[in-house]
């Protein structure tokens, strides 16, 4: 009966079933037969149906009773009003149970030409579905400036046909569009081999030797499958709905699928990814700080915990010699049910059913899959991206000219940038279509100056003086430093020697528009800074006072003198005036 090849969650799934429902409760539903068709539903019936979901398929999103509605004005143009339709209940669970519940909008059921059946997306070859999805990195890792135990995300590529890890990424802040991208790039490369990988990790499909794909790629290909990916499916993030990501898919010829709203199934393969590779690998490792806070140890930080490159080379050599032959038990292919097939087999599969396109992206690709910034005219002091200059000498030919492309950007420029390296961006020229780079103006020599990203950058003109933001002078100036050297005034471009609360250089050194300021004298800490403003108000209201009032005020009257003085229902006072008679004589 097959029963020594099911899963511990078949198992799990049967004990409910036979808790909830009895013994019944451990049929499968998908090897039952359909239930019994409705007599009510004839074949005039069902051409009506099927018509008006032909019809709609191009059309806004309608209600149920507007397609009641169409269903009866379809039958009574085409049969006439004596054929009877059935009620409204009966054609909404009709429809339901041919066409699904239509959770999705119109405007992403259009966006990939995907065969559908019951609701549900058809996938037969590889490469055909693949989706995106991030989450947190349950093991703290060491990054590798100071070495402190922080939290990294992890970005993962799965095929949704071979279930195959294609790309990930491990990040240590949140994941950007930038990210995505690449690991879109990633999923069309082959995966390199590795100086600790054996001979057991290289390229094993049948069919296809890897000598062959070895002098394709032009280095030896490890144990992943790579291919173009058709269609991308992601959620709802910001990351996944950046403009730039969009165009990058786009740019790569993929269809954009996005998940439903609160529909987890229709990307359940890379959320059930995540967790079988959180009990199969992160339990395992020191660090693990469990799913969420309230399953976290004492201490997770304290145990010897890996660094990033050392995680990101213990999950590439994971998924090529663990995952990738892993058997996938209840996700085998409907033409081999009974069959026990892992990731690796099923792309070799495909070989023999739609073969493999070995085609690779190009390396100016890299710079394409950049953010882009459209300029107007090429000055002769550069461009401007973001804030700093930028110039180069393949800007020459054409300064003070508008560009001849169309399309959005027409009559600009386009530069491209690298989010996380700021002292370069790239420009293609558009007659040989090679990429050049634009160093930052002012830049000392190659090797000089660490990579710094927009975050730095960000700091720094934010930091800097008012007249400064550009935070470099202009091509051809001559206050412009050399290598190594600093401006006249003895400030260098990255470098801020006045701190951000003490802006204000002082009387007699203020400085004109346009220019910044010379050496100034220390500025006063924050905290006295503000004592001082503190006083100085105290004693400006204190001398107004004293001019505004000639002699000091009278003390006011208490509270409630004047109901004391005016008030009817007070006892009056005794009457001291007249004497008082003398008590009797005790004698007497």
């Amino acid at each position: 009966m097959g029963l020594d090849r099911v899963g511990y969650r078949t198992l799990i799934r049967w004990e409910r079933g036979r808790e909830r429902s009895g013994l019944i409760g451990c049929a499968d539903d998908r090897w039952l037969r359909p239930g019994g068709r409705r007599p009510s539903i004839g074949p005039e019936i069902r051409e009506a149906i099927f018509a008006v979901h032909a019809e709609l398929q191009g059309r806004s999103r309608v209600g149920m009773a507007s397609r009641t509605r169409l269903i009866h004005q379809y039958v009574r143009e085409t049969y006439g009003p004596d054929l009877h339709v059935p009620s409204y209940n009966t054609l909404r669970q009709v429809w339901h149970e041919w066409f699904g519940p239509s959770g999705s909008r119109p405007r992403n059921m259009g966006a990939a030409d995907l065969p559908v059946r019951s609701g549900h997306v058809l996938v037969d070859r590889p490469g055909q579905v693949v989706a995106l999805d991030t989450t947190v990195l349950p093991v703290m890792v060491r990054e590798g400036v100071f070495g402190e135990p922080v939290r990294a995300h992890l970005t993962l590529a799965l095929d949704v046909f071979t279930h195959s890890l294609c790309a990930f990424r491990l990040t240590l802040v949140s994941d950007t569009a930038v990210d995505a991208a690449r690991l879109l790039r990633d999923v069309m490369l082959p995966l390199p081999m590795r100086p600790e990988w054996g001979p057991e990790m290289e390229w094993p499909y049948p069919g296809l030797p890897s000598a062959l794909v070895a002098e394709f790629a032009g280095h030896p290909v490890a144990g992943l499958p790579f291919f173009s990916p058709e269609t991308v499916t992601t959620d709802h993030g910001s990351v996944y709905r950046n403009h730039h990501l969009v165009e990058v898919e786009r740019r790569l010829g993929c269809n954009i699928l996005p998940a439903r709203a609160l529909r987890p199934p229709d990307k359940h393969a890379v959320e059930r990814a995540f967790g079988a590779i959180r009990t199969l690998l992160f339990e395992h490792l020191p660090g693990y700080t469990g799913v969420d806070a309230a399953d976290r140890g004492a201490a997770p930080e304290d145990e010897e915990v890996l660094t990033l490159e050392e995680m990101e080379h213990l999950v590439a050599t994971w998924i090529v010699g663990i995952w990738q032959r892993r058997q996938l038990g209840e996700y085998a292919p409907a033409w081999d049910v009974g069959g026990s097939h892992s990731p690796n087999t099923l792309f070799a599969a495909s070989f023999e059913q739609t073969g493999l396109g070995l085609r690779l992206p190009q390396p100016d690709l890299y710079y394409e899959l950049l953010p882009s910034h459209p300029i107007s005219v090429l000055r002769e002091r550069g461009v401007k991206i973001k804030g700093l200059w930028y110039y180069g000498d393949a800007l020459e030919p054409y300064l003070n000219e508008r560009s001849t492309r169309g399309g959005r950007f027409k009559g600009r420029w386009c530069v491209h940038r690298e989010p996380r390296d700021r002292r370069t961006v790239f420009f293609q020229d558009p007659l040989t279509h090679d990429w050049h780079e634009l160093r930052w103006t002012g830049l000392p020599p190659v090797g000089m100056v660490p990579a710094f990203g927009d975050r730095r950058v960000s700091e720094l003109l934010a930091a800097a003086p008012h007249g400064c933001r550009t935070a470099a002078p202009a091509a051809g100036d001559p206050r412009r430093p050399g290598p190594g050297q600093q401006l006249e005034d003895g400030h260098h471009p990255l470098r801020t020697h006045q701190p951000r609360p003490g802006r204000d250089p002082g009387p007699g050194r203020r400085r004109g528009p346009g220019r910044c300021p010379g050496p100034v004298s220390p500025v006063t800490p924050m905290p006295e800074r503000v004592e001082e403003a503190v006083s100085g108000l105290d004693a400006e209201r204190r001398h107004r006072r004293e001019e505004a009032v000639t002699r000091r005020p009278t003390k006011p009257a208490r509270l409630g003198a004047s109901y004391r003085t005016g008030n009817l229902f007070l006892l009056p006072e005794d009457d001291t005036d007249h004497p008082q008679p003398d008590p009797p004589d005790e004698g007497a």
